[in-house]
């Protein structure tokens, strides 16, 4: 579940492959502006100000004109000049400024305020997603959604919401005021010129969209492909495959080019097509104002008027085509970010859960099935109890579900069937967060932030003092090698840890669960990656790590869970033995088989 303080900010989900409507977006936006509501109506009655400071320009500069008496003979009178009137058209000017400088500065904590918001949410709700989602996503492509999303939002925010309806209110007050003073004629052919200017706006524009998606499309999948070969820039070298990669990146940069290309081209013509429109309708309305002047019916000033009239409409109708165009292109990145919020949380707390209560640490899985993909299951009634403070192995052949024992009791997946409890409490009935706290893991395969060895480690308690770093990283043994580099625990890993070794990763994955501290261990293969010498070590080091704690040792080498309390062996999902090493060897069964080949095979792989 989300938090309280993030559910003004939801709504119903659009369908999965459903498009949004516009206005769909637009409600979706909402909430994370009306917490700045008082923001809002502030730096709309500045740009209200400002709109009314403009349209009373041309009507001072017209006063300004006439003021210039050249009917009374006197050649003289022209240098007579309006001071009054200067000073109040200069007054008008420096006041548009100054309430669309005002506007920007109130709203500026607005817009950028719910870009931070919508941002975090992206963020942590990405966090909440299940494994499952992260398995199948493409880093790039994410990231790249995340960005554009980032950016759309204040770009619509910043100018269509404090764009579209001033300049609308700028059209009617000179309209209004066209009518009045004049006749109605101005008004008709400029309201024709505006409604034949935004059909065709929205109606070619709404024809581009599909060419702004497909470039959306085509840029996250070339990012993608690049941002995958860099992260395998090891196997791209193993394989000799750097051509490979770099014609993969070249197709997907060539599609996005031709995109691009038509894209372009479909904004020419409607580029063309406004400027035809507003052009035509210009030439219509001074053609109308230099009749009235030449029949005396207007002054030299109503024409002049009338000019700074039209270019002040000309200005903002050009402006509100593009912005129509940047609106739509920031609708559709913004929904593509949406749809990442939305996306169901396929792990979720369930409402009301309280947290786990950890007091003997007892884990229980009861009748476990589970499956990936219904159409192959992967579990079939696993049961069996990690008595309190006992070291529990699981051993079995690769691919017999080892490893998802420790995703499901970490609670990455739910169960198909069956439960899992600690201490009696069913993992789903309580929150992911107090669950996870009680756990520490040693992975298989170890992905480390890139970033120094010290902080690597501390992530495990992010609070811990260096000492306690370096204790646990002596613990780990990995605290003689980190010593020795030049910079100690200040060194750097590299991008997910490829600096280091296998076996240095492992020791520094070992020593950040060591700090960590909880109650339930879960080591999945956790020397596999280190040497004999290093591993017995370590195996000790384990040892004591779990003593007093209950632990699930997940193996492929029999050698390493020998003492363990107590052995299940894992056949294609199911229980296949249970006992100690000692009982197993007695029974001569699978794990005795087990056993056998890899003693056999052990002086051939020294």
């Amino acid at each position: 579940m989300r938090r309280s303080g993030h559910s003004a900010a939801l709504a119903e989900p659009a369908p999965p492959g459903a498009a949004r409507s516009d206005l769909g977006i637009l409600k979706r936006l909402w909430p994370y502006l009306w917490r700045y509501r008082w923001r809002v109506a502030a730096a709309l009655t500045f740009l209200l100000l400002a709109k009314l400071a403009n349209v009373g320009v041309p009507v001072l500069l017209k006063h300004l004109v006439d003021s210039f008496d050249l009917k009374a003979g006197d050649p003289r009178a022209v240098l007579v000049v309006p001071v009054g009137l200067l000073l109040a058209y200069a007054g008008l000017r420096l006041s548009t400024s100054l309430f669309t400088e005002l506007r920007e500065l109130v709203f500026a904590k607005a817009s950028f305020g719910a870009s931070k918001q919508i941002a975090l949410e992206v963020f942590g709700h990405l966090h909440a997603l299940s494994l499952r989602f992260h398995l199948e996503r493409q880093t790039g492509g994410l990231s790249r959604d995340i960005e554009r999303g980032t950016r759309a939002l204040q770009s619509l925010v910043q100018y269509s919401l404090y764009t579209i309806v001033p300049t609308l209110v700028e059209v009617a007050l000179v309209l209004g005021f066209l009518g009045w003073r004049f006749d109605a004629g101005y008004v008709w052919i400029t309201l024709t010129a505006l409604a034949l200017y935004i059909v065709f706006t929205v109606t070619v524009t709404e024809w581009r969209t599909q060419f702004r998606r497909t470039m959306n499309e085509l840029d996250s999948k070339a990012h993608s492909r690049a941002i995958d070969a860099l992260l395998n820039y090891e196997t791209v070298k193993y394989f000799n495959n750097e051509a490979f990669e770099t014609r993969r990146y070249d197709e997907g940069l060539e599609s996005y080019r031709k995109a691009q290309v038509k894209s372009q081209a479909t904004l020419s013509l409607l580029n063309t097509g406004q400027q035809l429109i507003i052009a035509t309708s210009l030439v219509a309305m001074l053609w109308r104002a230099t009749q009235g002047v030449v029949d005396g019916r207007l002054t030299l000033g109503d024409l002049v008027m009338i000019n700074a009239f039209l270019i002040q409409l000309y200005i903002p109708l050009n402006f509100l085509g593009v912005l129509y165009r940047e609106v739509k292109q920031s609708l559709t990145d913004l929904d593509r970010m949406f749809a990442l919020i939305e996306r169901e949380r396929e792990v979720a707390d369930a409402p009301g859960a309280p947290a786990l209560q950890v007091r003997d640490g007892v884990v229980r899985f009861e009748s476990v099935s589970f499956a990936y993909d219904p159409a192959r299951p992967i579990l079939h009634d696993v049961s069996f109890e990690i008595p309190p403070g006992k070291t529990l192995a699981v051993v079995g052949p690769s691919g017999a579900g080892k490893s998802t024992l420790a995703r499901l009791l970490y609670r990455f997946y739910d169960v198909s069937g069956g439960r899992i409890t600690i201490d009696g409490q069913d993992i789903r009935a309580v929150t992911q967060d107090s669950l996870r706290r009680a756990i520490g893991i040693v992975p298989q395969d170890t992905v480390l932030f890139n970033d120094t060895v010290g902080y690597n480690i501390a992530y495990g308690r992010t609070g811990a003092t260096h000492d306690e770093v370096v204790a646990a990283a002596q613990a780990a043994h990995i605290h003689g090698f980190i010593a020795a580099t030049p910079k100690g625990y200040d060194t750097m890993v590299g991008e997910r840890g490829l600096k280091l070794s296998g076996g240095e990763k492992q020791r520094v994955a070992i020593a950040r669960t060591l700090l960590k501290d909880p109650p339930i261990l879960i080591f999945d293969e956790a020397t596999s990656a280190l040497d004999s010498a290093n591993e017995r070590a370590i195996q000790a080091e384990l040892k004591s790590a779990a003593q007093g704690k209950t632990a699930l040792v997940i193996a492929h080498r029999l050698s390493t869970v020998a003492d363990a309390h107590l052995i299940v062996v894992l056949e294609q999902g199911r229980v296949v033995e249970v006992g100690s090493h000692a009982d197993l060897l007695d029974r001569d069964g699978r794990y005795a088989q087990m056993w056998r080949l890899q003693q056999a095979e052990e002086p051939v792989a020294a």
